[in-house]
């Protein structure tokens, strides 16, 4: 399979169930030497055809501790060209003007990458929907905050993309004015980012924010970890400094980070360019239609598989309580059996469910929200953060050590068809957001529309939360 775009040609593969996939597509130059701490460049052209049979080079990165690499693989490909991407086709192209989904996958700004089984867009271009994944920038590389170079340089990255889709995603059979930017966890973070930031209107025009925090800090909050990376190098949080250091040593600086439990890692920034202004508020201000949602146990990818949802004692549950300004009343809507699961809770609630939920009260735009709540048996996860991504992709045959062999594959043509739905402009298939707030929940069972589960514990720690951002609020004038 061939295809032409205006950087040259590419020979992609042709799969038995009438996909063409074209992988490790460069979308920009490689971000090295001159280009490393630099905004991303045009991809160069190439003579001849170009393999596009094999995934490209993933970000530089770390694998995730070994309580949690069973669950989240890291796949590493060696080689400077990082930012690149995957397009999946159905492979009769001579129908044009498809729908479009780009996929950013998560890893806390600092893992993760495109080539993934789990992310295979196969099934959605079986739907009749252009899938295209990629790489971007992470860590120190892609988010720090340095003087000399620009903030956000991974979510720079995420608009090359777009761009390099409105440019030539035709010659694959999409349609530029019909894509939708889909992301979970931290490429939840970014898409909600990229609702807002001035440099990406018109180039998507739908969003699914899948676990995704509706976070940007202040430039100088943002800068934190960056400061402490260059503390322990022994240089200045400089572009210049921190160029001459090579990835791997930039990596071995970077202390291991988890908001969950109270270590900040890296952060989108608000730099008054790509981002600028708060997210939330912002997305709750947007007016293009949002499919977004979490799982019901977000917390226990983190806490149960290295042990700590076992550590945690009710002294950890007060600080908390302190720190946030929850009232005891509040506090007592939260009813797990141990205080570890009461505060996995308490931090869901905090990081996820509440501000996105608070974010689809203030929409006008189109909302439908959903909630993930079929429990994997892997380690007694549940319906862990992430556990819904293979449902999703339709790729269980790819994710066994996450939702273990038998998950349903029901289930799977269910959420699958409903993503299909809403990238296809349609739908999805359950009440818009209201007063009522309704929430599709994928159990496996009935899959039943719950009009606003945990009600009571929402609304509490809504105020409770609102009230805190008042008094930060009130300390900066």
């Amino acid at each position: 399979m061939r295809v032409r775009t205006s950087a040259g040609e590419l020979a992609g593969l042709r799969t038995a169930t009438g996909v063409a996939a074209y992988l490790g597509i460069p979308y920009a130059a490689a971000p090295v030497g001159e280009r490393r701490f630099a905004a991303p460049a045009p991809a160069p052209a190439w003579d001849g055809v170009r393999d596009a049979t094999r995934f490209g080079p993933t970000a530089p990165q770390t694998p995730y501790p070994p309580a949690l690499a069973r669950l989240l693989p890291t796949v590493t490909i060696p080689g400077d060209e990082v930012l690149n991407l995957n397009v999946w086709t159905p492979a009769d192209r001579d129908a044009a003007g498809r729908p479009v989904l780009v996929w950013f996958h998560g890893g806390a700004l600092t893992r993760g990458t495109a080539a993934l089984p789990v992310y295979d867009g196969a099934s959605f271009a079986r739907q009749g929907i252009v899938v295209v994944s990629a790489n971007y920038r992470l860590g120190a590389e892609g988010f720090s905050v340095l003087a000399g170079a620009p903030a956000n340089l991974g979510l720079a990255d995420q608009l090359a993309v777009l761009r390099w889709v409105r440019d030539e995603i035709g010659a694959f059979g999409g349609d530029p004015g019909r894509v939708t930017v889909m992301g979970e966890s931290a490429g939840g973070t970014t898409t909600a980012a990229l609702m807002v930031s001035p440099r990406a209107a018109g180039l998507f025009h739908r969003a699914i924010v899948q676990s995704g925090p509706l976070d940007a800090a202040p430039l100088d909050e943002a800068a934190a970890v960056t400061r402490r990376m260059a503390r322990r190098l022994g240089v200045p949080a400089t572009r210049e400094a921190f160029a001459r250091i090579p990835p791997q040593r930039l990596l071995a600086a970077l202390a291991p980070a988890s908001p969950l439990k109270g270590a900040a890692g890296f952060r989108i920034a608000v730099d008054h360019d790509l981002v600028p202004r708060a997210v939330d508020a912002a997305v709750a201000e947007s007016s293009m239609p949002l499919l977004t949602g979490t799982t019901t146990d977000e917390y226990r990818l983190w806490m149960v598989p290295d042990g700590s949802v076992h550590r945690i004692r009710r002294l950890h549950l007060l600080l908390a309580r302190l720190k946030y300004r929850i009232p005891s009343s509040v506090m007592r809507e939260y009813t797990a059996a141990t205080p570890g699961e009461r505060f996995g809770e308490l931090a869901t609630d905090l990081l996820l469910r509440v501000p996105m939920t608070d974010a689809a009260d203030a929409r006008r735009a189109p909302t439908w929200v959903y909630e993930f709540a079929w429990p994997s048996p892997v380690l007694g996860i549940g319906a862990a953060h992430a556990t819904e991504l293979p449902f999703v992709f339709n790729t269980l045959g790819a994710a066994a050590e996450l939702v273990g062999p038998g998950a349903p594959q029901a289930l799977a043509d269910e959420m699958h068809a409903v993503w299909a739905r809403f990238v296809h402009g349609e739908e999805p298939g359950w009440p818009r957001w209201g007063a009522t707030r309704p929430v599709r929940v994928f159990d496996g069972a009935g899959n039943p529309v719950v009009n606003d589960p945990r009600g009571v514990r929402r609304s509490a720690m809504s105020a409770a939360l609102a009230a805190r951002r008042a008094a930060v609020a009130g300390r900066g004038r």
